[in-house]
């Protein structure tokens, strides 16, 4: 369980770093053009990894 929420809690940060970092210039990615799809997105990949 707690194994699970440290996956989901960094795979959420590396998403909004990613969003930070690289982002989307024209606004049109359906992941990276908000913030909180980049942190689910990563959060929910970070929980499948784990």
């Amino acid at each position: 369980m707690i194994r699970m929420i440290i996956g989901a809690t960094v795979g959420g940060l590396l998403g909004f770093l990613y969003y930070k970092f690289v982002g989307c210039a024209s606004g049109t990615c359906p992941i990276t053009s908000k913030p909180l799809n980049s942190i689910m997105y990563g959060a929910v990949m970070g929980l499948l990894i784990s």
